[in-house]
């Protein structure tokens, strides 16, 4: 009798090639997943690289403006103390002033914006900016400017920085008339260092 081979063998074959076919295609898409989740995770991360690195460039830009701005109000304030018939456009104080004082106040206040101005652009930390405010404020005149200036500074934004800078100059002022002694570099401690 002859027997007849149905094919089962033949269709095993076929049936594991197309498990290994499957599973070749599994494993090849499991690998092309895992390289495309890696090329997204480097493509984020070079994203944010250059998003800093735009920041960075946009701060580093504020800061060259910010030096020129202070540049320019210097050199108006020296035109201004050098010509006297310039020097009452600048009289934006309560009270009329002498031309005399008035240069003097116009003084401390580019000491004060000096001081000002390096804390901003990163020179003075918040402690050092308060030392040098405390040598200003040993001067008499400085002090009267101070107070000359006081409606000026209530113009500002609370929340702005020169107003919270105003108010950490008026508390050391405080401190200093408060102060039991007469080492006044001593008096008053600037808070957190920034």
């Amino acid at each position: 009798m002859v027997t007849q081979r149905t094919g089962n063998r033949g269709l095993s074959a076929v049936t594991a090639a197309l498990v290994l076919s499957v599973t070749g295609t599994t494993a090849s898409l499991l690998a092309y997943r895992r390289t495309v989740e890696t090329l997204l995770r480097a493509n984020a991360e070079l994203l944010r690289r250059l998003d800093l690195a735009e920041e960075q460039r946009r701060e580093a830009d504020r800061r060259a403006a910010r030096v020129e701005y202070q540049r320019d109000h210097r050199n108006l304030l020296l035109t201004a103390v050098a010509d006297p018939d310039l020097l009452p456009v600048l009289d934006a104080f309560e009270r009329s002033l002498p031309a005399q004082e008035q240069k003097q106040y116009l003084f401390a206040n580019t000491l004060y914006v000096h001081a000002l101005h390096g804390y901003r652009v990163g020179l003075l930390n918040r402690s050092e900016l308060l030392g040098h405010v405390r040598v200003l404020f040993q001067s008499a005149t400085v002090r009267a400017y101070w107070e000359a200036t006081r409606h000026h500074r209530a113009s500002l934004p609370y929340d702005s920085e020169e107003a919270e800078l105003g108010r950490m100059t008026d508390d050391l002022l405080a401190e200093l008339d408060d102060a039991d002694t007469d080492e006044w570099w001593v008096v008053g401690d600037g808070g957190p260092e920034d």
